[in-house]
This record gives structure tokens, sequence and C-alpha cells, in this order.
């Protein structure tokens, strides 16, 4: 008896452990999604319906107007739609995360396997591109683009952030890429293969996970920055979708209801690769975790 009470304890106090751990998880989850809660409801309100008093408010009617003007613009106003935006930053979400991806691939694997006198002080000098403020280099950024004929273009916004994108790629493949036994890459030494025959025929393709993580985080930090956006173009038909947001309030009167639509739309492209590819981020992350 003393043996099968103590058991219905144990599992008495697991049972409530994990009712207090998914409890206090529910209670984070609803927290971090009252601003998705709040830009939704208050995107499907009509302007009249909008105010701070009235802010928690589920609308009286489900109308898709201010995410149609959002979208679509509305010349009446004085501002123009997120369509065209929306595709540019595709267009340089896209290219950017893949390029800078398959450079820190490459990179990682010869800091991870191919040693030479000088890799670690060289592998530091990567990894300080990752604390040079954006804003300590705009002025011969700008000037670099100039000459290289791409200032106020997308190419040049693509050029921009596979720059600034290659120290983290190349430390997070880096640190991957060192968790694969050298005695495989000594092995192909043996056999006769290169150092790209070794990337390509046993590296890369083990490297999935190492991928996903940095296509999700590439193309998170790029289709959400603002500052490269404003700075590098200057025409309203080639700037990325969160510059275009800023602007879309009109001259006189700010709609609410449509700038927070346009921030929803803005937010969807990043919202449904996390809530799609989140595990393989969190599985790539710890599968890079090991060495480093």
């Amino acid at each position: 008896m003393t043996a099968a009470v103590r058991t219905r304890s144990t599992i008495g106090s697991i049972s409530v452990t994990r009712v207090l751990i998914y409890g206090a998880l529910i209670v984070a989850a609803v927290f971090y999604l009252l601003p998705v809660y709040v830009l939704l409801v208050t995107g499907l309100k009509s302007f009249q319906e909008v105010s701070l008093a009235r802010m928690w408010e589920l609308p009286r009617g489900l109308g898709l107007e201010s995410f149609v003007r959002a979208w679509a613009g509305d010349e009446a106003k004085g501002f123009t739609g997120l369509a065209g935006n929306f595709a540019n930053s595709l267009l340089m979400a896209v290219p950017a995360a893949l390029i800078s991806a398959m450079l820190g691939s490459l990179n990682g694997y010869v800091f991870a396997k191919w040693r030479f006198p000088g890799s670690n002080a060289l592998f530091t000098a990567f990894l300080i591109g990752l604390f040079i403020p954006y804003q300590s280099v705009l002025i011969p950024l700008v000037v670099t683009l100039q000459k290289m004929h791409l200032y106020g273009s997308i190419p040049g916004l693509i050029f921009v952030h596979v720059v600034y994108g290659i120290p983290i790629t190349t430390l997070i493949f880096r640190n991957y890429y060192a968790t694969v036994p050298g005695e495989l890459i000594e092995a192909a030494k043996i056999d006769g293969a290169s150092l790209l025959g070794i990337y390509r025929w046993i590296l890369f393709p083990i490297s999935v996970p190492a991928f996903v993580v940095t296509l999700i985080w590439q193309f998170t930090s790029i289709w959400n920055d603002f500052l490269f956006g404003v700075i590098v173009t200057s025409r309203p038909n080639v700037q990325p979708i969160t510059v275009a947001l800023n602007n879309l309030a009109g001259s006189f009167v700010v709609e609410w209801n449509v700038q927070m639509a346009g921030a929803l739309i803005a937010a969807l492209p990043t919202l449904l690769l996390y809530i799609l590819l989140g595990r393989y981020f969190v599985r790539g992350l710890m599968a890079g975790s090991l060495k480093g």
C-alpha cells in the first residue's frame, strides 16, 4: 500500500507540474499574440469604429475593405497600395537569402574542415561584421553602390543584404559542419575527392537543417529591414514593403484600420514562415549546437 500511495503521489505531482507548465505556456502565447489580435480586429473595423477606448472590442461586422485599400491603395485619400512593394520585397528577400546562405555554407565548410594559417583570425574578422552598426556605414555604402551603379535599385538592396548576411550565415554553417566527423573528410581526401568535391558529395547533402535555419533567419531579417530599404531606394516603385507601409498614411488623416491591415499584410509572409517551418528552425539550431 505504501508503494502504491507513493506512486499515486508521484503521478499526481507530475500531473500538477505539467498543468502548471502548460498553463504558463498558454498565458505566454496569449500575451505574445495580443498585437496580432489588435492588428486583425482593427483591420476588420471601419474607420468610424477605430478608437483607443474600443481597441479591444470586436468589429461590428466582418469587412475586408481595409485590407483591399491597403493592398490596392486609394487615390482619393492620397496613398498607394502595398501590392507592388510586396512583390519588390519578394524579389529582394528570396534571392538575397539564397545567395547569402550559399556563400555562408561554403565559408563555413572551409573554416570548419580546411584549416589554414590565419584561418582563426579571418573567421574572427568575419564575426566582427555581426557587430558593425548599420548606421555607421551608410555614407560609404551609398557611395559604393553609386559607383557600382546599383544605388536606387532592387539589385543594390540584394547586394547589401547578401554582404551583411555573410557573417551570420558563415557562423551558423561553421558550427554545423564542426559536428561532422573529421574521419569522413579524411576518407574522402584519400579517395581523391577535391575541396569542392567533398562539399558537393558529402557535406551539401546533409546540410538541409542548417539551410533551413539560415534561410528562415535571413528571409525574416531581410523582409523586416527598413533602414537599408529607405536609404538605398529613393523611388516608390522599387521600395520594399516596410518603407511603403510607412508611407501608407494619408496626407491629412491617418486611417488606423488601413494602417493595421497593411501591417498585417506585411507581417504575413514571415508569420506563415515560422508557423509552417518553426519546428525545423529549432531542430536546425540544435543540430549545430554541439560544437562551436
